[in-house]
């Protein structure tokens, strides 16, 4: 059975879009599309349609990732379609939380953070958008981190 992953940020134009493309790729070199999903969201929809923050998309890239996911809402059939929903931050977790039909499905919701294991001295992970580069690359820093770890828990689960 096929494990769908959710990742969460404000707007999904820049730490859950990344998480998405970073994940998509890891799971691709792994060659684990057979058993892994992935897709990204935020809980905020001033952004539908949009593709990730030209400094995330160019900061990935340097990486050699590709963003090209489109930025939509996070709705409350997502708890219906994904196994994990993993958020970047506590403000985050909070509007994801209200809008989970039942209680039972808040053990679906994660803070990213708890697949950190290099950085542990971050108990969210940041917004960069009003940051400089600095702030990309650390936010790059912590997915990357986080997803490898990710993909470990699924990957062990199958």
């Amino acid at each position: 059975m096929k494990t769908k992953i959710l990742f969460v940020c404000l707007g999904n134009i820049c730490r859950s879009a990344a998480a998405n493309g970073i994940m998509e790729d890891m799971v691709e070199q792994a060659g684990l599309q057979e058993i892994i999903s992935v897709d990204s969201a935020g809980t905020y929809g001033g952004h539908r349609g949009e593709l990730p923050d030209a400094r995330m998309r160019a900061a990935a890239a340097n990486r050699g990732y590709g963003l090209t996911h489109r930025s939509r809402k996070i709705e409350e059939e997502d708890f219906y379609r994904f196994d994990m929903i993993i958020v970047m931050d506590d403000m985050n977790y909070e509007n994801v939380a209200r809008l989970a039909p039942e209680r039972k499905y808040l053990d679906k919701v994660y803070r990213f953070v708890e697949f950190c294991t290099k950085h542990p001295q971050w108990n969210y992970v940041p917004d960069p958008y009003y940051e400089g580069r600095e702030g990309f690359e650390l936010v790059l820093d912590l997915l990357e981190d986080g997803c490898a770890n990710i993909l470990d828990k699924v990957q062990n689960k199958h």
